[in-house]
């Protein structure tokens, strides 16, 4: 059985099998992508987290042991819709409104979400590792799966996960929102400087520096 899966698309492969089964265990999931049942549980409790996958309910063990859960998609993971809606939404901002308020629109955005899905914003008062550390802890809430690496010139930012992956194409002012997300959680300007480009395994990242 292969070790584990890698980070940029073993939740999407978790999320592609629960489309495809209305519930399954941990150790079912496992079985199917050919992973170690830690890993897939790992990755399950970081979407449940997230709110893409819920506990359906329990299922009595085959043999003797503890009922195990049952996972299943969440409410917010089903229909394509979304994506569609989202699309319409944004292609009207874009019809209608002059590029500068549209940055007033995606940092507003920003704020936003910073708002809602953070438990313990960084401020000015903390040092930039720490605001970094915290940082990457809220962005993953998102759904980013983003690190940082110290660099001799400035912090870089990492995403290997693009959460808008069905949009971003036709609407590159998404990373522009990105950025301006950053900025809220770390107080500082950031500039972009890769866009779902590819690392050394094949799987596409987006940077950014301080």
């Amino acid at each position: 059985m292969t070790n584990v899966m890698t980070s940029q698309t073993s939740r999407q492969r978790i999320l592609t099998y629960l489309s495809q089964h209305k519930g399954a265990s941990a150790a079912e999931i496992s079985r199917s992508l050919r992973a170690t049942a830690s890993n897939v549980r790992r990755h399950l409790s970081i979407l449940v987290s997230d709110k893409r996958v819920k506990v359906l309910g329990m299922r009595p063990a085959e043999g003797p042991g503890r009922p195990v859960q049952i996972f299943g998609l969440a409410e917010t993971a089903l229909g394509e819709h979304l994506s569609g809606l989202a699309g319409a939404l944004l292609e009207q901002i874009r019809e209608n409104v002059t590029e500068e308020k549209r940055d007033v629109y995606l940092q507003a955005l920003a704020v936003r979400l910073k708002g809602e899905h953070s438990s313990s914003s960084p401020n000015g008062g903390v040092n930039i590792t720490r605001r970094l550390a915290v940082s990457i802890e809220q962005l993953n809430r998102l759904g980013y799966e983003a690190r940082w690496e110290a660099h001799a010139a400035a912090p870089r930012i990492i995403f290997e996960n693009c959460p808008y992956s069905q949009l971003v194409s036709g609407h590159p002012e998404l990373c522009r929102m990105d950025a301006f997300l950053l900025q809220e959680y770390l107080g500082r300007d950031v500039e972009q400087i890769a866009k779902l480009e590819k690392n050394a395994r094949g799987t596409l990242f987006c940077q950014f520096v301080l």
